[in-house]
C-alpha cells in the first residue's frame, strides 16, 4: 500500500453563513473531492458556536483552513478562491485531469 494513502485532516475555522464562509466551505469540498477523494476528513468549527476553539489552532482571521494531518500543520486564510495557491499551500500534488 502506498505510504501516502494516509487520511487528511483538514479544519475549517468559520464565522457564520457569511458569503465568505459558504464559499470557503464549497471550494474546500470541491478540492478535496478532486484531489484527495477518498482520503479526507473535514471538520467545519463555527467561532460564533464555539469561539473557544480559535485559541487552539491560533486563528486570528477567518475563514481560516488549517491541515492537522499530514503534519507539518498548514495554515490558509481566506475564502479558498485561489486552487493553485491552496494546493501549493496545503502540498497537494494536483490530479492529472
Amino acid at each position: 500500500m502506498d505510504t501516502e494513502e494516509q487520511t487528511w485532516e483538514l479544519r475549517l475555522y468559520v464565522a457564520g453563513k457569511t458569503t465568505k464562509s459558504v464559499t470557503a466551505i464549497s471550494n474546500l469540498k470541491r478540492y478535496c473531492e478532486e484531489h484527495l477523494k477518498g482520503k479526507y476528513v473535514i471538520e467545519i468549527i463555527d467561532l460564533l458556536v464555539q469561539p473557544q476553539l480559535a485559541e487552539g489552532d491560533q486563528i486570528l482571521a477567518i475563514p481560516t483552513l488549517v491541515r492537522k494531518v499530514p503534519e507539518p500543520i498548514r495554515k490558509i486564510i481566506g475564502d479558498l478562491s485561489n486552487e493553485e495557491k491552496v494546493l501549493v499551500g496545503l502540498n497537494i500534488r494536483p490530479v492529472n485531469k
